[in-house]
């Protein structure tokens, strides 16, 4: 059978523009296990992974989670936590947990506003890889920040969409946030924690006006200041109240604020 030349060129043309990435498409690559797999061959063991959840948020805890993957029973679709679904992340949350060494630690609020969200959220993640079932001689942890334990320490700028540990880490803090806002709701009907899991959107920012803080906001970020005002005028001096997701009793000391 003969066909046309032209007929030839019409396909392979056709063939290379399929195999061109669509245009506006940023093809964004999966973490991997290199790094820790790297660190394993040189006699490093076990490798940890560390991040948190809930900086931004107006309400509620900093959430932090440490993971050790076991290199033969990684999960598949590993990948940072904002790039999955909600349904991905909690089937992975479980996949994890099944496979994996893991812990978890919460910075509360009264730390949060005792410390700073920063100070915060490194002391959470610090804690946690400490409570790992196994101290591990590594750790990569997502962000600029080093954080203090007594062990070689690698800070990765964007970490958690690039070391495979770290994204399982932003997946086990995340869901664990996420469960942990939508009890909250229940103890604090009307702010709708269960939807937004503290953050300051619209209706979270509108609840708050009309409510005035819970006892999960965080006092001294600015609109819950703002709520303060309009709903406690008079509250001159702000009492740090122990924090509950401690167990060493650190938080003694008061914090006096003119709002």
């Amino acid at each position: 059978m003969i066909r046309d030349k032209s007929a030839k060129k019409i396909e392979k043309k056709a063939g290379k523009e399929q195999a061109r990435p669509l245009k506006g498409v940023i093809a964004v690559a999966p973490p991997s296990f290199r790094r820790e797999r790297t660190l394993i061959k040189r006699g490093v063991w076990p490798v940890a992974g560390c991040d948190e959840a809930g900086r931004g948020p107006l309400a509620g805890p900093v959430v932090a989670a440490a993971v050790v993957l076991d290199p033969t029973r990684i999960p598949k679709g590993i990948d940072d936590s904002k790039r999955l679904t909600a349904e991905r992340r909690e089937e992975l949350f479980e996949e994890i947990c099944a496979t994996s060494s893991f812990a978890v630690a919460f910075a509360s609020p009264a730390r949060i506003d005792r410390d700073n969200i920063l100070r915060a959220s490194l002391w959470a993640l610090a804690r946690a890889v400490r409570a790992l079932p196994e101290m591990p001689q590594h750790v990569f942890v997502d962000g600029r920040d080093k954080i203090d334990v007594p062990f070689d320490c690698d800070a990765v700028i964007g970490g958690d969409g690039i070391v495979m540990s770290i994204a399982a880490a932003s997946i086990i803090a995340k869901v664990t946030r996420d469960r942990l806002m939508s009890a909250l709701a229940l103890d604090c009907p009307g702010y709708g924690f269960e939807k937004h899991k503290g953050y300051a959107v619209p209706e979270h920012r509108e609840a708050l006006d009309r409510l005035g803080p819970s006892i999960h906001h965080r006092r001294f970020f600015a609109p819950v200041i703002a709520a303060r005002q309009k709903h406690y005028p008079e509250t001159v001096e702000e009492t740090v109240e122990p924090d509950l997701f401690t167990v060493d009793g650190e938080i003694t000391s008061e914090i006096s604020a003119t709002i």
